[in-house]
């Protein structure tokens, strides 16, 4: 029960005993309904955040409470040594609602990029090319903080203190076909793009600059890769982010939202690229167990739904047109697809986000000027309502 969390324990205990790389506000989450959130001490707070766009459903969601309790009946894990049915499964519907032909699961979005680092480098020894090894990415992209991931994510308060990393990437200019042109070349294994960037600031690559990418990896033999961890699975209005280009990858990796909040993530690849993995090539111990998969597909399904997709374009425009109705000097603008929306503003995000506490407001920012909005998907318009009329007087006292 709420009563009996001790916040001032809580943190205490974690401040002594937690690794400290996240600065948290002076709250404990408790419970959570809808898309409101309620510390222990009962203030409640409509979540903007959706634990960094990955609890697509909000909370307490009754059908995905009945898919985890069935799922609890079964199996939980067995490892990949063994066939399992919900594994099969979530594959077939990953495959029949996109463009891949193969899945491969992993636990965690950076671990998807991690492996289609491989998949790619792999395609690329089978060529006969032993130069074929250099990766793309672009300015402001974020792939995730393992060592590969890191590599390509090109910050450098994330990478400095890291170095050396894995070498052999470009960083080319978001959409600026021109500075992709120069970076892909022969010796490119692939290039690893988001749709949408999440952490990068909410900037959507547009339908030529995916189109140029495509025409160039085939020109070069490169892989194409769609990071979809953040923009995928519904956050867009689209099912996939690059539905809105209608520009296929050879590779897009997907993780945050896919299971409702339980850690999942996966590599979708053609048979082209998948053919050249063998037995032995990747692994993992628990992913894609039979637990996580069977509840990840019922999220899946359900976000499909047309309906559901049509309540995201639908809420995720009348977002975007409350923001824009603020009239406020510090905002620059107003960005995004579907439920995936940033507010660029002409000052630090940070101090806003600390006192939307104040005004039960969960808000998270993707660079230092931006605040970003991926709430759970459920999310109505007249969340949205009390949003505006929040922030807009948390920018008034500014």
């Amino acid at each position: 029960m709420i009563a009996a969390i001790n916040t001032n324990w809580v943190m205490e205990q974690d401040a002594a005993h937690v690794v400290q790389t996240y600065k948290r506000p002076p709250f404990v989450l408790a419970r959570g309904e809808g898309v409101t959130l309620y510390d222990a001490e009962g203030n409640a707070y409509i979540d903007w955040v959706a634990g960094i766009a990955v609890n697509a459903l909000g909370y307490g969601d009754p059908g995905l409470t009945t898919a985890i309790q069935r799922a609890a009946e079964g199996l939980l894990h067995t490892s990949n040594l063994y066939y399992t049915e919900q594994q099969a499964a979530l594959a077939t519907v990953l495959t029949e609602r996109s463009f891949a032909d193969r899945v491969f699961f992993t636990n965690s979005g950076t671990e998807a990029n991690e492996g289609a680092i491989k998949f790619a480098r792999r395609a690329a020894y089978d060529s006969g090319e032993p130069g074929k090894h250099e990766l793309v990415c672009f300015s402001d992209a974020f792939h995730g903080r393992t060592m590969g991931s890191l590599s390509m994510t090109p910050k450098e308060k994330y990478q400095k203190p890291f170095m050396p990393l894995l070498s052999g990437v470009k960083i080319a200019a978001f959409n600026d076909i021109a500075s992709a042109r120069e970076a892909i070349t022969d010796k490119t294994a692939a290039v690893f793009i988001e749709p949408v960037q999440g952490e990068g600031g909410i900037n959507a690559a547009t339908p030529e600059f995916l189109g140029a990418l495509r025409e160039h990896c085939d020109q070069h033999g490169a892989v194409l890769v769609y990071d979809e961890v953040q923009c995928g699975v519904g956050r867009t209005g689209r099912l996939w982010a690059h539905e809105h280009a209608g520009v296929a990858p050879d590779i897009m990796t997907l993780a945050k939202p896919l299971a409702g909040g339980l850690p999942i993530g996966a590599i979708l690849a053609t048979e082209k690229i998948a053919s050249h993995l063998h037995a032995g090539d990747h692994g993992s111990t628990f992913a894609g167990g039979p637990f996580i998969t069977s509840v990840a597909r019922y999220v899946l399904e359900r976000i499909a739904e047309p309906a559901f997709l049509t309540h995201v374009q639908s809420v995720g425009e009348y977002l975007k047109e409350r923001l824009e109705e603020i009239n406020s000097p510090y905002i620059k603008e107003i960005r995004g697809r579907g439920l995936m929306v940033g507010m660029e503003l002409h000052v630090e995000a940070a101090p806003i986000i600390e006192a939307g506490y104040k005004h039960g407001l969960l808000m998270v920012n993707a660079g230092t000027n931006v605040i970003r909005f991926v709430p759970p998907l459920v999310v109505q318009n007249s969340h949205v309502d009390s949003l505006v009329e929040r922030l807009t007087g948390i920018l008034a006292a500014l």
